[in-house]
């Protein structure tokens, strides 16, 4: 009988090529940027937060782009994408992949709905105001309704607080369910956690956030308008929040399996060591979460202001949407890397032009913010008027003291 490490980087001729490439990576990663938007524009419709009154509706919009195009990587995935309709015919409720296509159908409709709601009022006014085919257009979008009544405004607000309300754990059973796919796997060390949801459902949120304060300060600086400053500081200390759970998270999965030393430990331990040392340790730990977490508690604890904060919270969810981005990778393809007969690993190459390449998995992450600026210009999204003001409150205080 052979020792252990007389067979090194063994592995069957089925696991020369890695099956979920970039497709598989991008899609939990645009599913996590549409439940993390949906959760600011909650903040504000569910939770009454009065900081995100401005950015509300941007996000609400934000959240259906990205939903747009959620399942689009699976479509490229599939070798016969016409037959995904199949799902909805003879649905298979014991089946994960299966459910997926009943859970974002519905949320998608619960999207439209409550953007509907919120921009109903807008509609009617626009109906009434154009002629000619646009004219028209306008009066399909109000369905028939065109007159506004406050008593409407207020069925209205109710009713997408509501919708706001089921679509918070709506959101977190999308984009949970991705992690539990993965995790569900008990063949495979690196996913086979119960922690797997919950670090997909934290670092969603984490990129959504850290994706809306990119958008906003590229469509502020583009359009010249005042930023928010309020808005800024109160959007980054839910980013700390969030980051700090999801960032511990991962690390106690790892410290976890390290402190047990077991079977599963005898093959991550390679892994991180080796093929994901760069990708993981480096990249995703070390670089994109440390950094990060260090500029968002200077926020959160010392308050800057002005550029100070603008620079400061752009470069922290600029990393922190690469952090997300890198994390995927490091799971979706990480995993795949490990032999099934547990010695040795595969090897992953990236390709630019084939069907799952990096061209188009660009392309898939682009179009969403086509379509942004598409419905940008035929409807508001922000407010022209942003609070450039601290509320009032212990801050003033502190400031009036120290001046």
């Amino acid at each position: 009988m052979l020792p252990n490490e007389s067979l090194l980087n063994y592995y069957f001729p089925n696991e020369a090529e890695v099956h979920w490439s970039l497709m598989i990576v991008i899609y939990p990663y645009i599913t996590g940027l549409v439940a993390g938007a949906f959760v600011v524009s909650s903040l504000y419709h569910v939770f009454k937060i009065k900081a995100f009154e401005n950015i509300a509706r941007f996000a609400l919009v934000s959240a259906f782009c990205f939903g747009l195009f959620a399942a689009v990587p699976l479509l490229l995935h599939l070798g016969q994408p016409l037959r995904a309709f199949n799902i909805f015919f003879t649905p298979h409720t014991t089946s994960a992949m299966s459910v997926f296509g009943f859970v974002y159908s519905s949320y998608m409709i619960l999207l439209m709905v409550e953007l509907w709601l919120v921009y109903r009022e807008y509609f009617i006014q626009k109906a009434k105001e154009t002629q000619g085919v646009a004219g028209l257009v306008w009066k399909a979008l109000t369905l028939g309704v065109t007159d506004y009544t406050p008593e409407a405004a207020r069925f209205d607000h109710k009713l997408t607080t509501f919708l706001a309300a089921i679509g918070i754990p709506w959101a977190c059973f999308l984009h949970g369910y991705v992690g539990f796919i993965f995790g569900s796997v008990k063949a495979n060390a690196w996913w086979a956690t119960p922690l797997q949801p919950i670090i997909f459902l934290m670092s969603a949120i984490v990129s959504g956030i850290a994706m809306l304060m990119l958008m906003y300060s590229f469509i502020r600086w583009r359009t010249r308008q005042p930023y928010d400053f309020r808005m800024i500081h109160n959007l980054m200390v839910f980013l700390w929040g969030f980051f700090i759970i999801d960032f511990f998270l991962e690390g106690l999965e790892i410290v976890y399996v390290a402190y047990e030393h077991g079977h599963h430990w005898s093959v991550i331990g390679p892994l991180l060591s080796g093929p994901l040392y760069g990708t993981f340790l480096v990249g995703q730990l070390l670089i994109l979460s440390v950094i990060p977490f260090l500029i968002l508690g200077y926020i959160t604890i010392f308050d800057p202001w002005g550029k100070r904060l603008l620079y400061l919270a752009n470069l922290a969810s600029f990393m922190l949407v690469l952090q997300v981005l890198f994390m995927r990778f490091n799971v979706v393809v990480g995993g795949q890397l490990i032999s099934k007969s547990d010695r040795g690993f595969s090897e992953f190459h990236f390709e630019f032009l084939a069907r799952e390449g990096v061209l188009p998995a660009i392309i898939i992450l682009s179009a969403p913010f086509a379509v942004f600026y598409l419905i940008s210009r035929v409807i508001p999204i922000l407010s022209d008027e942003p609070q450039t003001e601290w509320p009032t409150g212990i801050e003033d205080q502190v400031r009036e003291k120290t001046t």
